[in-house]
């Protein structure tokens, strides 16, 4: 993976190339920006570049292969280990990092996903970080970069990333996966801007479970509890895809709300569901959608303090049935 070769993130990439060029890497930087839009791949692009002969990261070198293989004995990945990063982890990267490259001119160490760090490894970590050791190179990537310590991050030389625009993603989406333009502003719109998002499991979901999902939602009555406790229990049951299946719930009744505030429909997320959208437009209220969204948003906010997830969606669901 190059830098030319990632779509979007342009300035990003041009301040990691020109510091190439100029030998002027920093010894840490933070990778910060939403989950799945790119920061893995432009710290690997920046990794090869590093061990690449050329110096450019060819992509035909055995360095560069080695990096694409992940198995570059100066490049080391960290990922947390159940709920966090430990410090057995980065006690384990200290060591590796304080010793001579093998192949490269640099030892390198991306850290994936830096808030999972527990108090004792953001701590070793940080002493890490004040004492650089020769051509050692750290990479964080967080989503949540207010998750870590002040102290690392004024550490770290930040690079902000973001979402790619909803209609390139779109038209990127089109193109590669052979889908229809409706199709494609759904996937980008219910994706947020996540090449991850859009091209791995939750591409199903969103083009063709979603559908399913809101016929479910929308026959819901004040009166129907057992079709209502169905549904719980199948969102429960779901638990990897739930807080996606919200963010649907989310979006159908973010169009209703737009449609009664009389917006055009390339305002809408769901554009291929208009016969549905123009059904059940008629039967909503500013304030009953209102109450519907905050209902949608106690239920995400129950599902993070791990309470029991049927009950959670028992509660969010008949809140939604009974609003108007």
């Amino acid at each position: 993976m190059t830098f030319a070769s990632i779509t979007g993130h342009d300035q990003q990439k041009e301040i990691l190339r020109r510091a190439l060029q100029n030998g002027r890497i920093a010894h840490a930087y933070l990778f910060e920006g939403p989950d799945g839009i790119g920061k893995r791949l432009v710290a690997l692009a920046l990794a090869r570049a590093l061990v690449c002969r050329t110096g450019k990261g060819c992509g035909d070198c055995p360095a560069c292969r080695k990096i694409d293989h992940n198995n570059h004995p100066d490049l080391h990945l960290l990922d947390a280990e159940g709920a966090t990063i430990k410090i057995d982890q980065i006690r384990r990267i200290q060591k590796e990092l304080s010793l001579r490259p093998l192949e490269a001119e640099y030892k390198i160490c991306l850290i994936d996903g830096a808030q999972w760090l527990n108090p004792a490894a953001g701590n070793a970590l940080l002493k890490t970080l004040e004492e650089p050791q020769g051509k050692a190179l750290l990479i964080l990537l967080t989503g949540r970069p207010e998750a870590l310590l002040d102290t690392i991050r004024s550490r770290c030389q930040r690079l902000p990333f973001r979402r790619l625009p909803q209609q390139r993603l779109a038209e990127i989406l089109e193109s590669r996966l052979e889908l229809g333009t409706v199709e494609a502003q759904v996937l980008a719109a219910l994706s947020e801007g996540s090449f991850k998002k859009a091209l791995g499991s939750n591409r199903e979901l969103y083009l063709e479970r979603r559908r399913d999902l809101i016929r479910s939602l929308i026959a819901l009555s004040s009166g129907s509890i057992f079709p209502l406790m169905e549904l719980a229990q199948a969102l429960a049951d779901d638990k990897d895809q739930l807080p996606e299946i919200l963010e649907i719930f989310q979006a159908f009744f973010r169009d209703l709300l737009l449609m009664l505030h009389g917006r055009p429909e390339s305002d809408l997320v769901n554009r291929d569901l208009r016969e549905t959208l123009h059904r059940q437009v008629k039967r909503e209220t500013v304030g009953g959608l209102i109450r519907k969204l905050e209902a949608l948003e106690e239920g995400r906010r129950h599902l993070t303090r791990n309470v029991n997830r049927q009950l959670a969606m028992e509660v969010m669901l008949m809140r939604i049935s009974t609003a108007a």
